[in-house]
């Protein structure tokens, strides 16, 4: 095989202008030919793909890497890219590369560039396409989420996956000097480590039911039923109703049990008594929950209202 052969192998049929030039008896001319020749693609300015078709994802990645160079994939994309061929559930329609702060890149469309200081040092440049360590690319996911569900899912997923753990993903964390919502990124990765749910049952009661004006419920009520004991979360005991905190971090995906939980809580609200709530109701939708489980207490008998807490609630 030749040396050009060898780059292409490398880079799954992908190559740069740059590197092609590089190679003995490769000159601007060759490049030109094999263009006109339909040898080779143009993908981006100055990086081509040796075939005619729609490129895979893994090529469109080495693309969008060697158009940046040097650069690593970022975020959802190096996320992606750990997970191996087959797994389209991270593919995107932009792939997210990372460079050094001080470059300033106009990015072609499909590309989304990140600047970041001192990013070789966090990037694996031995594997293909390079990429940022697994850890800094969840945290980049949780961090750009659009609300607190997206966050603890995209913790859950990566501690569930068993491709890193909830110990590595904070001392990534830790090396972080300015981070947004830090203490829930620090609670959440406790909570993961400690198989607990110390956060939602924290932020029920503040976000649900104090900011609601709900009835005080009591907290780890140990229950006996037929022969054997259980906990629940929290029970308001006068009415007989029970809410449960479903603060599972594993690998099942949040965002879909998240379904499921929201639908109990309607159909607890026409006349049942007991709920299990989530981190989707609990932090994304408070205010809705509030009133789910006030309908539920007010069906038992409680008479009280629930309270508007603000600009959120309508």
């Amino acid at each position: 095989m030749d040396e050009l052969g060898l780059v292409l192998r490398d880079q799954d049929g992908v190559v740069a202008r740059r590197q092609l030039l590089a190679l003995p008896g490769t000159d601007a001319t060759a490049v030109n030919r094999m263009l006109r020749r339909r040898e080779l693609v143009e993908v981006h300015r100055g990086v081509y793909v040796d075939h005619t078709g729609p490129p895979s994802w893994q090529q469109l990645a080495w693309a969008a890497v060697l158009w940046a160079w040097p650069a690593g994939l970022a975020g959802e994309s190096a996320w992606r890219a750990f997970e191996g061929p087959g797994r389209r559930r991270r593919d995107t329609d932009q792939l997210h590369v990372v460079v050094e702060r001080n470059r300033r890149l106009t990015p072609p469309p499909g590309i989304v560039v990140h600047r970041r200081a001192g990013f070789e040092d966090l990037t694996l440049w031995n594997l293909g396409p390079p990429r940022v360590r697994l850890e800094e690319a969840v945290l980049d996911v949780a961090l750009a989420a659009s609300d607190e569900l997206g966050l603890v899912a995209a913790l859950a997923d990566a501690a569930g996956s068993r491709r890193t753990t909830a110990q590595r993903l904070s001392e990534a964390l830790a090396l972080r000097p300015r981070v947004s919502r830090r203490a829930l990124l620090v609670a959440v990765l406790a909570d993961v480590a400690a198989g607990s749910c110390s956060v939602l049952e924290r932020e029920y009661l503040r976000r649900v039911e104090r900011a609601h004006g709900l009835p005080r419920g009591a907290r780890q009520v140990l229950l006996e039923h037929a022969g054997r004991s259980m906990w629940q979360d929290v029970v308001y005991e006068p009415w007989n109703v029970h809410v449960g905190l479903d603060g599972r971090i594993d690998h099942t995906l949040l965002v879909d049990r998240d379904r499921d939980l929201e639908r109990d809580l309607l159909v607890a609200g026409r006349g049942g008594r007991s709920v299990r709530v989530g981190y989707g109701q609990v932090f994304t939708r408070a205010c809705a929950t509030a009133r789910g489980v006030g309908a539920v207490l007010q069906v038992a008998g409680w008479e009280g209202p629930v309270r508007s807490c603000g600009a959120g609630c309508r």
